[in-house]
């Protein structure tokens, strides 16, 4: 079954902000830690936090300690007094989109305005903004209700956040007619809109629109309204278990999108289901190559082979005689090492991955087998080639497997910040960064008598700072997974913007390091390919923050294949006369 993906779908600005804010109280373990109500409108998100030893709470008479959340939604200010006299600990969560138009609420009433609210009277985020009028307000839903309105002078409307837009733009027409000169402040979160455009422009390109999200979700809702204004079958589900496969394996392609409220990792999970169903038009031949292409992905021989072409390219790039032996060493080092880790650290791929997670535990013995026997396999093939080759592999991989085990006693763990390597803040990009570099480009030298120095550090530059960007980049798609789990990787630590800054400077520094190397006699212009697959991960870069693909495992194949291109151009080259 094919799905069409909304470039929007999940967390919004607001939420995956108060989400950041919890998780980071948690991993810095203040506690005991409360939301003043439910944090967001997701019960499986919530269950999570409570795991995790986060209540919401109503009632403060009974606490006495610790540090209380303000929910995304907001609060009235009545209430917000009370919990600064509570004597706890108060941190804001409060969308800023929200505080906007409780701001503009308390300001224009303030000034003798009386308020419209067009929303749901009985929704937090509406009594929350309710509390900031110090005049008469009003709520109405609908067009309908615009003719229940006293007669009122100096009126001002504003809209709940997760509004419907058309239903807004209907209300405020007939309020202009009834009440002349009300002032309108189009307050529907940028986000809820995109998401209400996204799910209208379904229309004429699949056949039945599914929306993932909390049933007590108002954007959630409101996606399901507007999927169905548009004439199209439209199924509301919080996980992939209510999916109704009878209907939708009559469809052709379908559509999925989501609230604002729900995890990535709950519409992977939709989508994988989706997927997985089998349609009347699908052909077998389509299905095994997609599970074909799914398990190079999943099983980490895309990745491996990737760094199986990067070596090879990098034997020349560093003007050595290309030997087919290292790229099999980094091809076998690469492959052991993802799987080992995966498994020796779990705390994140569920949320992160869960196809990948699911993949992994169902085929775990012959994906451990396969891992040892990979290691294994490299550290007989380096003792075969010399001592030194042996003994840096040696400790390369013992590096890498320890990576994520922890190296401090359980009894002891209290009194240490980081238990792990892994712990230590930004340290696995680039680590994995600095182990790709070492396998690719420095091991082969230890067999290697002459070696050019320019070149070879012209080299490891750029296997560095690609590999580095390799993992940073995978690093933002795992941003949610890491929060839950407590890593703190360069996103987390940086926050996403600020990382692809980072990414995209180190991708010019290495374009200018490729295409200066010849012209200072570093390299040789076999350099210059190289300027392809820097461009092409750019250009990766550029897709996700344009929001032209989202994070999947075509988007994860792309990535990798920016690295078999540095194989076939080495070919290619190889080729020429």
């Amino acid at each position: 079954m094919k799905v069409m993906l909304a470039k929007t779908a999940g967390f919004c600005m607001g939420v995956r902000r108060a989400m950041e804010i919890v998780l980071a109280e948690v991993n810095r373990g203040n506690m005991p830690l409360y939301t003043f109500g439910p944090l967001i409108h997701n019960n499986q998100v919530l269950d999570i936090l409570a795991a995790k030893g986060v209540k919401p709470v109503e009632n403060l008479k009974e606490l006495t300690e610790g540090t209380i959340i303000i929910r995304a939604h907001g609060i009235p200010p009545q209430k917000r007094r009370l919990i600064k006299n509570s004597g706890l600990k108060v941190i804001d969560a409060t969308c800023p989109r929200v505080a906007k138009v409780q701001a503009i609420t308390r300001s224009y009433t303030r000034k003798g305005y009386n308020a419209v609210i067009v929303g749901e009277k009985d929704h937090a985020e509406v009594k929350g903004i309710m509390g900031y009028a110090t005049n008469r307000v009003f709520v109405i839903q609908s067009v309908k209700d615009v003719s229940s309105l006293p007669v009122l002078n100096q009126v001002f409307v504003v809209a709940q956040t997760t509004q419907n837009k058309q239903n807004f733009k209907e209300v405020v027409k007939a309020l202009e007619k009834k009440i002349p000169g009300i002032l309108i402040f189009d307050t529907i979160c940028e986000a809820t809109s995109e998401r209400q455009e996204e799910a209208r422009a379904f229309k004429g390109q699949v056949s039945a629109v599914v929306v993932v999200g909390g049933y007590h979700s108002g954007n959630t809702r409101r996606l399901v309204e507007v999927a169905k204004e548009v004439g199209l079958p439209t199924f509301h589900v919080e996980t992939e278990k209510e999916l109704d496969k009878k209907k939708l394996s009559k469809m052709k392609v379908i559509g999925v999108t989501a609230g604002a409220s729900t995890p990535n990792w709950m519409i992977k999970n939709v989508v994988k289901e989706i997927e997985g169903i089998r349609g009347r038009r699908d052909s077998s031949f389509f299905i095994w190559i997609k599970k074909v292409f799914k398990f190079l992905v999943i099983s980490n021989v895309i990745v491996a082979s990737g760094a199986f072409c990067l070596a090879y390219a990098s034997s020349i790039l560093s003007e050595r005689r290309p030997d087919p032996v290292f790229p099999l060493l980094a091809f076998l080092y690469i492959y052991a090492m993802h799987i080992l880790n995966r498994f020796l650290d779990k705390g994140a791929s569920a949320h992160n991955d869960p196809e990948r997670a699911v993949f992994l535990n169902k085929h775990r013995r012959l994906l451990t087998i396969t891992g040892i026997a990979s290691i294994l396999t490299a550290l007989a093939i380096s003792f075969k080639i010399g001592i030194a080759t042996f003994i840096a592999m040696s400790g390369l991989s013992l590096s890498g497997i320890i990576y994520s085990i922890p190296l401090v006693p359980e009894k002891l763990k209290s009194s240490f910040r980081y238990s792990r390597i892994k712990d230590i803040p930004c340290s696995r990009s680039l680590s994995e960064a600095l182990a790709w570099m070492v396998v690719i480009t420095l091991i082969p030298l230890l067999k290697n008598s002459s070696i050019i120095l320019p070149a070879t550090v012209t080299t490891c530059l750029t296997v560095l700072f690609m590999a580095y960007i390799r993992a940073a980049l995978f690093d933002i798609f795992q941003v949610q997974g890491d929060l839950i789990a407590g890593s703190e990787t360069l996103p987390i630590r940086l926050g996403e913007k600020k990382t692809l800054f980072i990414l995209k400077s180190v991708i010019i520094a290495c374009l200018f390091i490729i295409s200066g190397a010849p012209a200072a006699g570093f390299t040789g212009p076999f350099s210059f390919l190289f300027l392809i697959p820097l461009a092409t991960l750019f250009l990766c870069i550029i897709a996700y923050e344009k929001k032209w693909l989202s994070p999947c495992l075509t988007f994860e194949a792309l990535i990798e294949g920016n690295f078999f291109l540095t194989g076939i151009l080495t070919l290619v080259w190889q080729a020429l006369p």
